[in-house]
């Protein structure tokens, strides 16, 4: 397990939450890929641009990490329906403390699978 991994996601998440874009970019590589559901990004500034309209809050759950990558069971809300609170999942590669790609699950179970992670793999709850 890797405590700078796990840091350095955990402080993307505080970052996005926060709304404080600069913090976020600096935890992200120039050439991050954002991917989702509804398909996926590349570059700083599709990151800088998701964050400012996604609207999204991401509060970390359980934590699993493996060889760089870490998957983060999460609890998220929308602005535009703050009452409907769902339960996601991202996975993240981190190099040299910085996010090279995170992608969102619908569940954590798609996250995992998605990265060959585990139950084995889990290393707290956030």
């Amino acid at each position: 397990m890797s405590t700078s991994e796990i840091a350095t996601v955990l402080a993307w998440h505080d970052a996005l939450n926060d709304s404080d874009i600069d913090t976020l970019l600096e935890l992200s590589s120039d050439d991050i890929e954002v991917g989702g559901p509804k398909g996926a990004t590349q570059g700083i500034e599709s990151l800088r641009e998701w964050a400012t309209t996604a609207g999204v809050k991401l509060v970390p759950g359980r934590l699993y990490t493996h060889n760089g990558v870490v998957v983060v069971e999460q609890k998220a809300t929308w602005a535009n329906d703050p009452g409907n609170v769902s339960t996601v999942a991202s996975s993240f590669r981190v190099v040299h403390d910085q996010v090279t790609s995170v992608f969102r699950h619908d569940e954590l179970e798609s996250a995992l699978a998605a990265t060959d992670l585990s139950e084995e793999d889990f290393v707290a709850d956030a």
